[in-house]
């Protein structure tokens, strides 16, 4: 079984709503990739939570360890697109899911051994930090995805996690953040990725590169490709599909380079749609040798 756990928001457009955060968008990828995958995060009792329960229900996740707040409200994030198609956001504080419950959660996963996804934005308020390392030391493997958002995610908290994961993904910018953060010297993408990877004692480090692709650092070298082209509906979810088919790919033991095809494949498809959970059954992965 796999674990994803941490926000999950309603992204909201000038022109619509669409509901997200990276668990939950991961863990959608990942349960139509055929894995086994439990979310956990928690949300209000507002006015957004009937719909948001409904919406994570039809993406075929089950509902059964996201957690109802009679106080606070279901998250929310405010998003802008730029010239580029890059993304910013407003993430509204508090939430829901700043006060994930390990109570709630602690029978469903007593009996199964599991690997964990986690990121660093859940981590900002003390009680889903302390729940989200609760889970530490009691899974197998551990899927971090930096997922910067300041003033949210601060150096401590990517540093603590950088410590206990044995997977990570990040984008080229928050690869030098963090490089900064953790004393790597300056150098190219190349050198500083490797560095990191070595630094932290990680069995795998991902970059996504954008429209450029991604590089990926094992112990068995470093190994590039990239990516796919296509015609931008929203990059909302892009990364969070190719952190999807990294995992399935590492899970089921599939050669790097084929990993990051199908990574790359992911998540290009997922920019071309609008919102990040979109319709998969017309996707197909494509041999590549590029």
């Amino acid at each position: 079984m796999i674990v994803s756990i941490g926000e999950i928001v309603w992204d909201i457009f000038d022109d619509k709503k669409i509901l997200g955060g990276a668990p939950l968008n991961v863990a959608y990828h990942l349960s139509t990739l055929g894995c086994d995958t439990q979310l956990i995060s928690r949300i209000g009792t507002d006015d957004l939570a009937p719909l948001t329960l409904e919406k994570i229900a039809d993406t075929g996740l089950s509902i059964d360890t996201v957690q109802q707040d009679g106080q606070l409200p279901t998250g929310k994030v405010v998003v802008s697109v730029g010239p580029n198609n890059e993304p910013s956001f407003d993430i509204v504080a508090p939430a829901a899911w700043d006060a994930i419950a390990p109570q709630e959660f602690a029978h469903c996963l007593k009996q199964n051994s599991f690997h964990l996804i986690f990121g660093t934005l859940a981590q900002r308020a003390s009680q889903s930090r302390a729940a989200i390392r609760s889970l530490w030391e009691k899974a197998d493997l551990k899927f971090y995805d930096v997922n910067l958002r300041p003033p949210f995610t601060s150096r401590e908290t990517v540093l603590d996690s950088l410590a206990v994961a044995d997977v990570t993904k990040l984008n080229d910018a928050e690869l030098h953040q963090v490089a900064d953060w953790s004393g790597i010297q300056a150098g190219t993408l190349q050198e500083r990725s490797r560095k990191l990877f070595e630094k932290w004692n990680l069995l795998t480090l991902a970059v996504t590169l954008g429209e450029a692709g991604a590089l990926l650092v094992s112990r068995d070298g470093l190994f590039e490709h990239p990516g796919f082209p296509a015609e931008v509906a929203d990059t909302v979810g892009a990364g969070d599909a190719f952190f999807a088919t990294l995992i399935e790919g590492i899970l089921n033991k599939r050669p790097w380079q084929e990993c990051l095809s199908r990574a790359n494949q992911r998540g290009a498809f997922v920019a071309g749609q609008p919102g990040a959970t979109p319709p998969m059954s017309d996707f197909q992965f494509q041999s590549s040798h590029r």
